[in-house]
């Protein structure tokens, strides 16, 4: 987790400790004051430090050492806090004292080390966002797609190819980010297929051939999933497809199994007199090789004018006074987003009622020049646009985005109880003008905006 979203709830943490109904003695009041000092000292430098920390690996360690203290002091903190038992409590506020100087001076030596690793104080400053609390959904999404319209006629007339009944599945193929997804939509809610039964499944790493038939059919017949035996819902997908026209989209395909793959073309072809369209995205060109019946369609990078068409509308760049300014310099950033729809989206939304200066930085920042890897060469623009979006959260909001990693990749989750977590974690930032209920859905707005998370729901 980032340092700087770490700091904030540890020096909560001792706010609260010094405030709370626990009786301190007056040197533990005095330590925790002094190392609440020292945290907000460390504070100030640690924007330069993750900053640095990308391509410097001792500004990297400073921050794992850091990051390291903050959880022994949570720690200490929370045990201080917990103990209910007389005796228990007070043997614990009479180790409190040693434990505290000790880790007051581990805390010093981190924060004096910040020369040796080369780590500045922050110069950077930005006037603080109003929350917006804007309400988003799919429809308005779907309603700013920006190209890809003659893509997706191509997917029709492909589709359209296939006159006889019986099962075809098309393949849309490219790299993560590139709007493969969004293509998909754009297929799935077209006026052609008005009169076809519509199945949306999110496939995702996991392969799980007897969840993506039961998911099949509890959207054709609105049934609870039947059974975990593969013979029963062949049996029913037979029923259910017989004598109809059915669209299928099986989204983020990662399985590459020759033989999983193929019991999933079984699994579908099934039902006589039926006429079954399924789209398949997938980043891989083996595996859309594999699973389609016609050939895959490889889904181009969008042209530079187009990432900076989906730039100007995420940045709101229009209603800007100083647009003829920043016009140079916003073409300059689209062009850096390689053809990726992802990364102009992130980045766009970032801009938006950010300075000239913070535009000018984007344009100019090292992270765009870092090497890639062999793995993350075809993904570097996305990554690297993703990082700087992340680089220019609040602490908090960082914060948040990143206990989301204790979800599965594709997990559906609630947004009420996701803020509902994030308050009883202390994870939001306290504020005189918003509730911390309008603050976490300001978070949820926030990201979801900046693609770091995606609405679930299916139809728009």
């Amino acid at each position: 987790m980032l340092a700087s979203a770490v700091i904030k709830v540890v020096i909560g943490q001792i706010y609260s400790t010094i405030g709370g109904e626990i009786k301190l003695h007056k040197n533990t009041k005095k330590d925790l004051e002094h190392m609440k000092m020292t945290l907000e000292s460390v504070e100030a430098v640690l924007g330069d430090a993750e900053t640095r920390s990308v391509t410097d690996k001792s500004a990297l360690l400073w921050l794992k050492r850091l990051k390291d203290a903050m959880y022994d002091i949570s720690g200490m903190l929370d045990d201080f806090e917990a103990h209910t038992d007389l005796l228990a409590a007070t043997m614990n506020k009479l180790k409190m004292p040693r434990k505290m100087k000790k880790m007051q001076k581990r805390l010093q030596k981190i924060a004096d080390d910040r020369n040796n690793y080369h780590v500045l104080q922050e110069t950077r400053s930005e006037e603080k966002q109003v929350p917006d609390i804007r309400e988003t959904s799919g429809n308005v999404e779907e309603a700013e797609i920006i190209g890809r319209t003659d893509e997706k006629l191509e997917i029709l007339a492909r589709i359209s190819e296939s006159t006889t009944q019986g099962t075809t599945i098309l393949p849309i193929c490219g790299i993560g980010g590139i709007g493969k997804t969004t293509l998909a939509r754009l297929v799935f809610n077209d006026s052609e297929f008005k009169e076809y039964s519509k199945v949306w499944v999110y496939v995702s790493q996991k392969f799980e051939l007897k969840k993506i038939g039961n998911t099949i059919i509890s959207q054709l017949s609105q049934e609870k999933p039947i059974s975990d035996d593969l013979h029963s819902i062949h049996t029913r997908l037979r029923e259910l497809f017989t004598g109809k026209r059915i669209l299928i989209i099986l989204d983020d395909m990662w399985e590459n199994n020759p033989s999983h793959l193929q019991e999933l073309k079984d699994m579908l072809k099934q039902g006589e007199g039926s006429k079954v369209l399924v789209v398949v995205t997938t980043r891989e060109k083996s595996i859309a090789q594999e699973i389609g019946t016609v050939d895959p369609f490889e889904l181009p990078p969008l042209s530079d004018q187009m990432c900076w068409d989906i730039l100007k509308v995420k940045s709101k760049f229009e209603t800007r006074q100083d647009k003829e300014r920043l016009e140079l310099i916003g073409k300059e950033i689209a062009k850096k987003c390689g053809g990726v729809a992802l990364a102009a989206q992130s980045l766009g939304h970032m801009l938006k009622s950010k300075t000239y200066d913070i535009w000018d930085s984007i344009r100019s920042n090292h992270i765009w020049n870092l090497p890639a890897s062999k793995e993350t060469s075809s993904t570097h623009e996305v990554l690297a646009s993703l990082l700087l979006s992340y680089n220019f959260m609040s602490p908090h909001l960082k914060l948040c985005f990143a206990y989301c990693a204790i979800f599965p990749k594709g997990h559906s989750m609630i947004s009420d109880d996701l803020i509902h977590q994030w308050i009883a974690l202390g994870f939001m930032e306290p504020s005189s003008t918003f509730s911390t209920w309008q603050l976490g859905e300001s978070y949820i707005t926030k990201l979801l905006e900046m693609s770091f998370l995606q609405h679930s729901k299916l139809f728009c």
